[in-house]
């Protein structure tokens, strides 16, 4: 029993409280804006206040699931990745079936029903990906720029990204490229690959346009670039973007207030348009915290990659950076239409009870990263007790 408490508070100390604290800070500031969408009876058809509460469970039990991984070496985790990847792959693959379903107003069916809850596969895959690509690229080592393994590591990730693709889920898809891509170039990708992928990059985004893209995508995408195409689809491909800016415009500088306001109701102003509701309430001021919360919390999990103690440790942070930096710009840009809308939440804010739970899954990876950088340190005993 001494011996436990010996390593407890040790794992306590190694712990990274100042990570954890962060993504608990973020996740329970995002319940207390779900709380007050719901009681400022904004969209009232799809926020209620199981909301709020399925996302404080969210919270809770990702911080608990944070908590454990973190006392397991991710050495250790990553030899089971086969069985995450088969796990969310299979998860993936039941929404083909009967189980599958979509939310109210998008044809996109990208939730499981397991009868007693409902999850977002997807969510969960990204996580798996990152730890099944980082000991693939650890066990290939310097042979990754190889044709072969190149070739092998692109088919690693073209399975999770098709499996996906053919769920119409564009954000899960362009975020698990990003992370691809991040772990490439921390793995070590020859310039040569970087030189032939920029020219390639045209012509695939040719075939894609042209060959591969849904009428409904290109919309999305014209309405961007194009003022006349925003004027007339205002009712249209455009309204849930201007909504988002009129929204965001009426905060001004320290917004409404989170109890009453001339309030602007919007569709998804609880998930994907979060950021919107956050400038409506608390104004550019609250924007700006927002993101540089988001912005710390990145900043902390490049640190821990600098301090990791091999590549591996290295390439989870660099995917875990990568899964949260793609999600703040990806639906940032989409708040502000600088981007499409490709239906990307705000991390640890917006509602998604998978989403919170995944991202803190992948939180405890990093911190179990830093609580294990050295290498005589084990869950809880040392080599050297």
């Amino acid at each position: 029993m001494k011996r436990f408490l010996k390593g407890f508070i040790k794992y306590v100390k190694r712990l990274d409280k100042f990570l954890l604290l962060l993504c608990v800070i973020a996740s329970l500031f995002g319940v207390y804006l779900l709380r007050t969408i719901y009681e400022n009876g904004i969209n009232p058809s799809a926020v209620s206040s199981r909301t709020w509460r399925t996302q404080l469970t969210a919270c809770i039990g990702g911080s608990v699931c944070a908590l454990i991984i973190s006392a397991i070496n991710y050495k250790l985790l990553s030899k089971f990745w086969f069985v995450y990847a088969a796990v969310a792959l299979v998860l993936s693959a039941l929404l083909f079936t009967p189980l599958g379903m979509s939310t109210p107003g998008s044809s996109e069916v990208n939730w499981l029903n397991l009868g007693f809850m409902q999850i977002q596969p997807s969510e969960f895959l990204m996580v798996a990906f990152i730890m099944s690509f980082s000991a693939h690229l650890c066990k290939i080592g310097d042979k990754m720029n190889q044709l072969a393994h190149f070739l092998l590591l692109c088919l690693h990730v073209m399975i999770p990204v098709g499996l996906i693709t053919l769920q119409d889920n564009t954000g899960s898809s362009v975020i698990i490229l990003f992370v691809f891509l991040t772990m490439l170039f921390m793995a070590g990708l020859s310039w040569r690959y970087v030189i032939a992928g920029t020219l390639a990059a045209p012509v695939l985004g040719y075939v894609f346009w042209n060959f591969y893209a849904k009428d409904y995508q290109k919309l999305r995408i014209l309405v961007i670039f194009d003022k006349e195409k925003q004027a007339s689809e205002v009712l249209g491909a455009f309204h849930q973007q201007m909504q988002g800016l009129i929204a965001m415009s009426s905060g001004g500088l320290t917004g409404q207030g989170l109890s009453g306001g001339e309030y602007v109701s919007l569709f998804a102003i609880h998930n994907d348009f979060m950021f919107a509701y956050i400038g409506m309430t608390l104004g550019l001021i609250g924007c700006v915290l927002t993101l540089l919360l988001l912005l710390v919390i990145c900043v902390r999990v490049l640190m821990v990659m600098g301090a990791a103690r091999d590549l591996q440790g290295r390439l989870i942070c660099a995917g875990v950076f990568a899964l949260i930096f793609s999600h703040c710009v990806l639906n940032v840009g989409m708040v502000t239409v600088v981007l499409p809308v490709i239906g990307v939440p705000l991390p640890f804010v917006s509602a998604g009870g998978s989403s919170t739970l995944a991202l803190f899954i992948a939180a405890g990876l990093v911190s179990s990263v830093w609580a294990h950088k050295e290498k005589e340190y084990h869950m809880f005993y040392t080599e050297k007790d």
